[in-house]
């Protein structure tokens, strides 16, 4: 739904709106004639957003586009992922004084903002990457069209080997919206989070972002009317919105006008630092996917955002079948108030899902996150892992190795048996395709087969076959200074094709 262009779902309407209206009513016609089912077709225009990576001296960033083989947009077309201005968030000065700049160049290219391609897609199939050591690494704006735009999917992923932010931090890039929700996030003394906001389009965009704890809406006065000019991206530190200390907050952020990409960064002190992306939309049932085998700590933070409390069954899918956790099969969620519980090491030793649904009945919707955390003492690592939707038709995440890459594949209903491609190598080889099985109410997690004569990076790609519905998430380990450093990116649908109506053209209808 994310990924869907605007512009295209605008057309699609209004063509509806004439052309069907026009096939179903012209006139001579004896009767009505039946519509003809939508046909999906490839989407020729993608966007994705890349934050601004790190501001630490001892950080490396690596950079992955990938677009996965298969029909496509058209037979031209481009990836490409490109600087972003990075303003700071009281900076109001400094804003406006862009906004006028931008004014008056009227779209000229030598724009602050613009720049050369950090990373370019040349082919299908095989992963482009950059690197960079720069402390002051930009936010990037990322634009796809044509055969690159289905399925297009961006990763950044930073290995900081040391300081308060010490942590590999892995996120995929998103796509702009108007509504995002973060459970998981903090204002505690211990944590440094970040809500990074930016902008891909020519016009300013105005956000507002609302914090909830768990009594309820903190008062948030710096969070109102924040302005993200165009083509830029501000960083806002989340404990700077409030004057109140909360260990568990959701963050909600939404847009008066304009639309940015959304996304979190938590550093935990002593423990670690990684991304937090976005929830799924609120519903009632909700699944988190790749709990780590050997997760020592495992958080749950929920958030009920509508008038109504929720009341939700926790299940763990395991390896060999869903229960519930001891003490904590079930969680109240009170209405606008932030819930957590601590699930210690649910996983047992096995590696799982969560799944939450509704304990009584009712269809309450809920966002949802998990703090994971893995190792004890100084060699302690965290990482999120939010509810996420099903791998649906299609599903890609980049920036997999040779080594400390594993899938986590989860049937929540019936059993389902999937496709995963492993792609061709960013410097070499060729992709490797095999089928798996996944038992309903379990979870299964593995190591990918690796491209043949690999080199380089690759991509995974999941196709949902027969069955129910999977969710999927894919965990990247690095070990540095003897910490085994680790994160987690979920896998939705990656809205690669969408609904066009067919219609047949009667222009005389129109006729006077």
């Amino acid at each position: 739904m994310k990924s869907t262009p605007l512009s295209l779902i605008a057309g699609v309407v209004a063509l509806a709106a004439v052309t069907g209206f026009a096939a179903l009513t012209a006139p001579g016609d004896e009767g009505p004639v039946q519509a003809k089912a939508a046909a999906r077709l490839p989407v020729e225009r993608s966007s994705l957003l890349c934050p601004a990576p790190s501001t630490s001296d001892l950080a490396e960033t690596t950079y992955t586009s990938f677009t996965p083989a298969g029909e496509g947009g058209g037979e031209a077309g481009a990836a490409e992922l490109t600087p972003a201005e990075t303003l700071q968030a009281d900076d109001d000065t400094a804003a406006d004084e862009k906004e006028e700049k931008d004014a008056k160049d009227d779209g000229d290219k030598e724009k602050a903002a613009d720049g050369k391609p950090v990373v370019s897609l040349k082919e299908l199939g095989r992963p482009a990457t950059a690197d960079t050591s720069d402390s002051g690494a930009p936010a990037l704006v990322g634009t796809a069209t044509g055969k690159f735009a289905p399925g297009w999917t961006a990763q950044q992923t930073t290995m900081a080997a040391a300081g308060g932010a010490r942590g590999l931090l892995g996120v995929s890039c998103t796509a702009p919206d108007t509504d995002f929700w973060f459970p998981g996030a903090s204002t505690g003394e211990s944590r440094q989070d970040y809500v990074h906001l930016t902008n891909p389009d020519d016009t300013a965009a105005v956000a507002d972002i609302e914090l909830y704890d768990a009594e309820g809406p903190l008062k948030s006065d710096a969070g109102e009317g924040i302005k993200v000019p165009a083509k830029s991206s501000v960083p806002l530190l989340i404990s700077t919105l409030t004057s109140e200390t909360a260990e568990n907050v959701t963050v909600h952020v939404t847009t008066r006008s304009g639309r940015v990409g959304a996304v979190v960064s938590a550093a935990e002190d002593e423990v670690g630092s990684d991304w937090l992306a976005s929830s799924a939309d609120p519903a009632a049932t909700q699944i988190l996917p790749g709990i780590p085998a050997d997760a020592t700590s495992v958080r749950l933070v929920a958030f009920a955002p509508g008038e109504d409390d929720a009341d939700v069954k926790v299940q763990l899918l395991g390896k060999g079948g869903a229960f519930s956790p001891a003490g904590n099969d079930t969680l109240h969620i009170k209405s606008q108030m932030t819930a957590s519980v601590d699930l210690k090491n649910v996983t047992r030793g096995e590696p799982g899902s969560l799944r939450l649904s509704p304990a009584d009945g009712s269809r309450t919707p809920v966002v949802a996150a998990l703090r994971v955390v893995r190792g004890t003492g100084a060699k302690q690592e965290i990482a999120f892992i939010p509810a996420t939707g099903p791998v649906g038709g299609r599903a890609s995440v980049a920036d997999n190795r040779a080594k400390g890459s594993m899938l986590s594949l989860a049937a929540p209903g019936g059993t389902a048996e999937v496709k995963v491609t492993a792609s061709a190598g960013s410097g070499g080889g060729e992709a490797t395709v095999k089928t798996y099985t996944v038992k309903g109410g379990t979870t299964l997690q593995f190591t990918p087969e690796t491209p043949a004569g690999l080199k380089g990076g690759y991509a995974l790609t999941v196709e949902t076959g027969s069955g129910g519905p999977v969710y999927a998430s894919r965990t990247l380990e690095l070990t540095e200074g003897g910490v085994d450093m680790f994160t987690v990116q979920t896998m939705p649908d990656d809205g690669g094709t969408v609904e066009v109506p067919t219609a047949e053209q009667d222009l005389s209808v129109l006729d006077d």
